[in-house]
């Protein structure tokens, strides 16, 4: 019986034994495939997704529908991980997706940590401003000398029917209704997703400026963001443009044309695709297009910039007045003189160009 007990000892130590030289084996094995190569990392050949930079980090496309045993062939073909059958039991056992987008990723990184953050899409973000007053085109290239969404696929987002069904915008586009802000985008991002928090920024600055205008109908609302977008290219002193504004109203009660020179230069500029012009001659205010408020009533058929919120205050709280004109009296300040009366208007050029010529 005792010699029993002794063999049954001595294997059980055999299997203990056996078991921690497993487990040794086990817990080495992992240590070494999740530690990153001996060998330096290199880019791959025809591969633009993955590159290492400058400064010796990994810049890593994970692309649109491509899976994670994908990503680990690249991430070893490129000496960044050991093995990608380690990478697939990781994405196994934490039953994670990775997500697409683009990385940055500080070298040499563990395949845990490296999985880790595909998973968590801890993406690079890019810090873009759009300028009050810009015009969807330039926004369009903005966003793609930013790098965050080519700026014919904005363009083609930014004219989507579901977007402007979604928001209820009676327009072709976007145009007026992507507010002018400094944003942080992913690079690489969908152009749908650039253009809808865009506009979702629009309606929520709106609803601050005037609450007022989330109860109006879209025709209306509309009509003032054409107004607002107007504005925003003709005033230079805050204190201006709700005066404007009313100016603005004033004409469109009387059926007066609204002249607004920043209309010519959106047709020119936009529609015609000509450089923007230091001066405007007869001819161009005489161009035949909807947009050239010279020459057709009332307002435009959409917004011709991005408004600001000191363009959308002054388009919902314009300021009551008798003016119907408007002109620049001082360059630098970009100062306006108000007037009733057309010969009034007319005596303030003479005298603002008597002033210039000394």
């Amino acid at each position: 019986m005792l010699r029993v007990i002794r063999r049954i000892a001595k294997f059980m130590s055999i299997l203990i034994a056996l078991a921690l030289v497993l487990c040794g084996l086990a817990v080495a094995g992992f240590m070494y495939f999740n530690a990153p190569p001996d060998s330096a990392a290199h880019p791959l050949a025809g591969d633009n997704t993955l590159r290492i930079d400058s400064d010796g980090a990994l810049f890593l496309e994970v692309r649109s529908g491509e899976t994670s045993l994908s990503v680990g062939n690249r991430l070893q073909e490129a000496g960044i991980i050991r093995n990608r059958y380690f990478w697939q039991v990781l994405s196994r056992y934490k039953k994670d997706y990775i997500k697409t987008g683009s990385y940055r990723i500080e070298l040499p990184a563990s395949q845990i940590a490296i999985h880790s953050l595909l998973v968590a899409g801890d993406q690079i973000l890019v810090r873009v401003t759009i300028p009050e007053g810009v015009t969807l085109k330039k926004t369009a290239r903005i966003m793609e000398e930013s790098g965050i969404c080519p700026g014919d696929a904005f363009i083609e987002a930014a004219s989507s029917p579901g977007l402007l069904n979604y928001y209820h915008i009676p327009n072709k586009t976007l145009e007026g209704y992507l507010y002018p802000d400094t944003y942080l985008f992913p690079l690489s991002y969908p152009a749908e997703k650039v253009a809808a928090q865009m506009a979702d920024n629009f309606y929520s600055r709106l609803s601050e400026a005037a609450p007022e205008a989330l109860n109006m109908s879209a025709g209306e609302l509309n009509d003032r963001v054409i107004l607002a977008s107007i504005v925003e290219r003709e005033y230079r002193v805050n204190q201006e443009a709700a005066i404007m504004a009313g100016v603005f109203l004033n004409r469109l009660k009387i059926g007066m044309a609204l002249q607004s020179c920043a209309t010519v230069e959106y047709v020119i500029t936009e529609i015609q695709g000509r450089p923007h012009p230091e001066v405007l001659y007869n001819r161009d205010i005489e161009i035949r297009d909807p947009y050239n408020t010279y020459i057709r009533p009332g307002l435009p058929p959409g917004p011709i910039s991005a408004p600001g919120r000191v363009a959308l205050d002054a388009a919902f709280h314009p300021v009551p007045s008798d003016f119907l004109y408007f002109r620049l009296v001082d360059a630098a300040a970009g100062s306006h003189y108000f007037s009733r009366t057309l010969d009034d208007h007319i005596k303030a050029g003479a005298l603002y160009l008597k002033g210039s010529a000394r």
